[in-house]
């Protein structure tokens, strides 16, 4: 009987220990990035299963600048390009024809969690992640982990992946094995010869690459220019936007900011300042369509001045203190039918009425935002606990789903990827040799230096010309011939088979360098599941971490292609 009854206390106190990690670990779901640059089409799906290709039930929506992107969402270019900005300043910039899975964005003990999947297409990453963080992007046959600030460029293709490291270093996890890169370096892996990946020189750049590099170079220079300016030391995302776009003032003593050419009557929700819509565990949730509509509309709070009208106050945001995520800077209200916004101010309380209530509610109408109700004296206006009967217009459009594109890659250390020698060429590349050879006769001799460079530049200058025809002064972008590519119809049974991904590794719960440089002790040897951020929100898709029948979970998170 005793000994029942210390099993039992056993058994309860272990069970003790382990809930407070879980409650942790679900509520470390908590982080959002924001999509910082839309050039020509764009598209973003919520939720998916197992493929938001594939699924055939994946609701697809015209992605917009400033779009709150979470945990389990995915983005896909058509003819255009896409930047998302990551809370530490990582950034990530997609190429056309490209599909990209938000599988994991988490936090442990401060730390966050980043890990990727380049489901197809062309990619590039900007990490500048504190020491304690940890960034991954898998495409295709093997995983990236950065090991320090790092830029490179991923592309899953039909018949294969490669990487090229234009500065910093990574690692590339493989099945069971961790190779090291460094700046200049790429790695590529075929998929008929899977198991004999290639290191070498990477290649060289392109419009792309230059068109990245500009943007990199861009935020650099306004982080460096603002140091002196923040508070807190820290990255802040947006916090460059708001000195473009606007000045600062001192109001009330307060360290306030107002966007270039608006008026007194100016108010932060007018018409056409950004759209709405629904996310299913915040409620209503404000994009702000001007490049500044970041931190304006989810962080810190405004006043008003009888001098300069609706300013904008961080609260402690610039100063290093946490502040929580809103989806909207603003405060629902009601009278009766009535339903309305105010304009929160920094020193607002949960559930209690708005300090700014005496400037005028914003009534909701027809599911746009109206000119602002004078509130009477004495008249009562509670705030409403539920946003959701508020009953705006969703501003996002449905969008086509994206299809396959078929793209193949070429051997590295080549002028161009994706070139072709033509049918009449005899230039081929021997992947045993791992180099282009002749092949004359039915047997393979190796190329002249003379006749190899000779072709290559040939395929080079044409590359180059064709990168010419792309349209100047608008929003689409025409990919490169050297990028060549063909989209598969949008019907799902007309594109070509899925060549999955495998889920990305998870990191180890230790912080500290281990085989192949990962801060997270990732030397590949590590499983999908089971690990640290592993679990997908109940918001994202229903696929586990853990891998699932289009996951096929290998060591490592690589070789997810079946051949």
């Amino acid at each position: 009987m005793k000994r029942n009854f210390f099993l039992s206390l056993l058994v309860l106190l272990l069970v003790c220990s382990v809930l407070p990690a879980a409650v942790s670990a679900d509520s470390s779901h908590a982080r959002i990035v924001r999509m910082s640059f839309i050039q020509g089409d764009v598209r973003f799906v919520r939720e998916f299963h197992d493929d938001p290709i594939a699924d055939p039930r994946a609701s697809w929506e015209v992605a917009q600048l400033n779009l709150p992107i979470r945990q389990g969402n995915a983005i896909s270019t058509g003819n255009g390009r896409a930047e998302v900005e990551f809370e530490s300043g990582a950034l990530a910039f997609l190429g056309p024809n490209t599909v990209i899975e938000f599988y994991d964005l988490s936090l442990h003990d401060g730390s966050r969690i980043t890990r990727l999947i380049l489901r197809q297409g062309s990619a590039s990453f900007y990490d500048r992640s504190q020491s304690d963080d940890y960034f991954s992007v898998t495409g295709g046959d093997f995983s990236v982990e950065v090991t320090s600030h790092a830029t490179f460029r991923l592309e899953n293709f039909d018949d294969g992946s490669a990487v090229n490291v234009q500065n910093g270093r990574v690692t590339i996890l493989q099945n069971d094995k961790s190779t090291p890169l460094e700046k200049g370096q790429s790695f590529t892996v075929h998929a008929n010869d899977a198991a004999n990946p290639i290191v070498a020189k990477a290649a060289p750049s392109d419009d792309f690459d230059r068109w990245v590099s500009n943007r990199i170079q861009s935020e650099q220079a306004a982080t460096t220019q603002l140091q002196p300016t923040s508070y807190s030391g820290s990255y802040v995302s947006g916090y460059s936007d708001l000195f473009t776009y606007g000045s600062w003032m001192s109001v009330n003593g307060f360290n306030c900011w107002r966007p270039f050419g608006v008026g007194l009557g100016w108010s932060p929700f007018d018409y056409g300042l950004g759209n709405w819509y629904m996310d299913g565990n915040m409620g209503w949730t404000f994009i702000g369509s001007s490049p500044w509509g970041w931190l304006p509309y989810h962080y810190g709070g405004w006043y008003f001045s009888p001098i300069y009208g609706w300013v904008w106050n961080p609260g402690g945001l610039l100063y290093g203190r946490p502040m929580p995520y809103r989806p909207v800077t603003a405060v629902f209200v009601h009278n009766g039918n009535t339903i309305g916004v105010v304009p929160m101010h920094p020193s607002d309380k949960s559930g209690k009425t708005p300090l700014n209530l005496n400037q005028g509610v914003y009534p909701v109408h027809s599911g746009t935002i109206g000119k602002p109700l004078t509130v009477a004296a004495g008249e009562k206006w509670s705030v409403v606990k539920n946003s959701q009967s508020a009953g705006f217009s969703s501003g996002f459009a449905a969008a086509a789903a994206p299809g396959r594109v078929n793209r193949t890659i070429t051997a590295p250390n080549s002028s161009a990827r994706e070139a072709s020698f033509g049918r009449g060429s005899s230039i081929v590349y021997d992947s045993a040799e791992h180099r282009f050879v002749n092949a004359t006769q039915g047997r393979v001799a190796p190329v002249s230096g003379a006749l190899a460079a000779n072709e290559l530049r040939t395929v080079g200058r044409n590359a180059s010309e064709a990168s010419l025809n792309r349209t100047a002064a608008s929003s689409t972008v025409v990919p490169s011939a050297s990028r060549a590519s063909t989209v598969a119809p949008s019907s799902r049974a007309s594109a070509p088979p899925s060549r999955p991904s495998a889920a990305p590794p998870a990191p180890h719960a230790s912080v500290g360098g281990s085989s192949g440089g990962s801060r997270w002790g990732g030397s590949g040897s590590s499983s999908s599941g089971g690990s640290v951020g592993s679990s997908r929100s109940s918001s994202g898709s229903s696929a586990s971490s853990s891998g699932s029948s289009s996951h096929p979970a290998s060591s490592g998170g690589a070789g997810g292609r079946p051949h």
